[in-house]
């Protein structure tokens, strides 16, 4: 049986916004007299779901109720510079490409669902999906849960998920999806690589691979 319907990851997959994470990351290590992430493959190296173990990794001490207020002032520097936000090239070109062939897509995220449509709208990707699913709070806990009633709700049909992360691969493996990861988001390859899962370069890599399994 071939694929019916794509499941996205937004942030890192879709959303090219690593880079403005590790800035704002920076900004508020800065801030506390801690040291920064040396770039980008260090913050690729550090992050993780639940991504409070990502804090505490990075250095800021997050116990004690301190990392809801270190989750909310992230969420307020990182929504300061959404108008800088763009998706990865080549996504537009992918999202069009797969639903042109009439696969259903949906997004899929640990971001808060509310934050996440709106970008989605701004950047004028809305329409290419069925379903936009975040979760309820800006905790970064996972959404493993959310994926799961998901596919209670999609019903019967093969699907892949393509995601950034370790945890987009242990969602795939919990709802019953099949999993191809891209390696220039939130995570680097070698941590993708443990999961067994195939780990591509970039977003256009995607596309022929979910061609070559859909129905069409």
């Amino acid at each position: 049986m071939g694929y019916s319907r794509v499941i996205w990851d937004w942030n890192g997959t879709l959303l090219n916004d690593a880079r403005h994470c590790l800035s704002v990351i920076n900004s508020m290590l800065s801030q506390r007299d801690l040291p920064c992430l040396g770039g980008i493959d260090e913050y690729r190296k550090l992050f993780r779901f639940p991504v409070v173990g990502f804090y505490r990794a990075a250095g800021f001490d997050v116990d004690g109720g301190k990392f809801d207020i270190i989750a909310a002032e992230f969420i307020k520097l990182y929504r300061a510079g959404e108008d800088s936000f763009r998706l990865f090239p080549g996504a537009g070109e992918v999202l069009s490409a797969v639903a042109s062939a009439g696969l259903g897509q949906v997004i899929l995220s640990a971001s808060e669902e509310r934050m996440l449509r709106a970008q989605a709208a701004l950047l004028g990707a809305d329409k290419y999906f069925d379903e936009i699913i975040g979760i309820s709070d800006i905790y970064g806990g996972g959404k493993a849960g959310a994926g799961l009633a998901y596919m209670k709700r999609a019903g019967a049909g093969r699907a892949v998920l393509v995601g950034d992360t370790v945890h987009d691969h242990e969602t795939a493996q919990l709802i019953g999806a099949d999993c191809l990861l891209i390696a220039n988001g939130h995570q680097n390859a070698g941590e993708l690589m443990k999961t067994g899962a195939p780990v591509l370069g970039d977003i256009t890599d995607v596309l022929p691979v979910i061609l070559r399994e859909a129905i069409i």
